[in-house]
């Protein structure tokens, strides 16, 4: 085996990790982490529902950024096959997600009015 064969697989173009990248992926990880902590803890935002919003927003990005800088994923690698992979599980998601959001509303909304609990007691 000659050492030309032996260093023949590092000509392809995909993506190779750095210190400098994965330097960056940790504090925009740990920004992406603290902004929200920050925002629930400080109650920075004047209602609960704009704060849930606020950190759905926020880990968003941070899925985002875990993908490009820690799992090395953009429409090169593996010849796009890895972000076709991403869009058919994200599309799963929103799917069972909404799914599952509107089954709890259907429940929530259907269900028979829970008797008091006094009169829980005399049943048999």
């Amino acid at each position: 085996m000659s050492a030309r064969h032996h260093y023949d697989h590092h000509d392809d173009a995909g993506y190779h990790a750095t210190v400098k990248g994965y330097v960056v992926g940790f504090l925009l990880s740990a920004a992406l982490t603290a902004i929200p902590f920050w925002l629930v803890m400080g109650k920075v935002l004047p209602s609960p529902r704009m704060t849930a919003f606020a950190i759905i927003a926020f880990a968003a990005v941070q899925v985002v950024v875990h993908m490009v800088y820690f799992l090395h994923m953009n429409a090169k690698a593996e010849g796009g096959w890895s972000l076709l992979a991403l869009v058919f599980t994200a599309a799963l998601v929103v799917i069972m997600f909404a799914g599952s959001i509107w089954v709890m509303y259907h429940l929530n909304t259907n269900m028979m009015p829970m008797a008091d609990p006094q009169t829980m007691r005399n049943m048999p």
